[in-house]
């Protein structure tokens, strides 16, 4: 059981911004940047790496959950980065796929 499946049971507290029947969005606790927020599925997917053919629906409702959630927040003119880490190469400390929805700040490229 991860963090992040007890905030989806709401055994942690978390500073929810939105749910659906689909996933859980809640402001990060150690932000990266201004505006910081996680999109996380309510089905338990380890990784981007474990996801299947038939998660393809979940996978594009939480990409365009992010981006509606963008609007709301008024980042999506500024500009706004979607990141999902996949395996701990690659940064991800939680093993449950999530997406951060970072704005606020330039964001250069390449990423650290």
């Amino acid at each position: 059981m991860t963090l992040f499946s007890k905030i989806i049971r709401r055994e942690i507290p978390a500073k929810i911004i939105h749910e659906d029947e689909h996933c859980l969005a809640f402001h990060d606790i150690a932000p990266q940047a201004p505006q910081h927020v996680l999109v996380i599925p309510k089905k338990e997917i380890r990784s981007m790496a474990e996801a299947r053919p038939e998660d393809q629906a979940l996978l594009g409702h939480l990409m365009l959950t992010a981006s509606k959630l963008a609007r709301d927040m008024g980042v999506d003119e500024e500009g706004y980065r979607i990141v999902v880490n996949t395996n701990r190469a690659a940064g991800q400390t939680v093993f449950h796929l999530h997406l951060h929805l970072l704005a606020g700040r330039d964001l250069n490229w390449p990423p650290g």
